[in-house]
């Protein structure tokens, strides 16, 4: 059964926000002082999961800048899953956040401005 395009995105959806929750929560632990092995797994398995969810989620529609707005999705992703490494290399430092707030940055941004631009397309 081949799934449609609106089918797609609802699941990208929800498997975006599912990865995003699992590393808010993995990532405000660590603040606490609260580290323990297997956070830093489930925060990697998030943000492959976000990486994955936008992977399959891609933008499919005629709009260039909505598509090029979704590849900086993507790399938010991309930059993510750099952050959860950066959990494994750099243990008992916090570089792993530069990352994380470059691609938290990088989706606002992205979001924001996919929403404007497919308000514009629809008037």
């Amino acid at each position: 059964m081949a799934m449609t395009q609106d089918n797609r995105t609802y699941w990208s959806n929800i498997l975006v926000m599912l990865g995003l929750l699992i590393m808010v929560v993995m990532a405000v632990l660590p603040l606490l002082n609260i580290n323990l092995e297997w956070m830093r797994w489930a925060f990697a398995a998030g943000a492959l999961l976000v990486l994955v969810a936008r992977v399959l989620g891609a933008y499919q529609g005629p709009s260039l800048r909505i598509k090029r707005l979704h590849r900086l999705l993507i790399t938010s992703g991309l930059l993510y899953c750099g952050s959860g490494l950066m959990m494994f290399i750099s243990r008992g430092t916090n570089d792993w956040i530069a990352f994380l707030l470059a691609g938290l940055m990088m989706q606002i941004y992205a979001s924001w401005m996919i929403d404007r631009e497919s308000k514009k397309t629809q008037e």
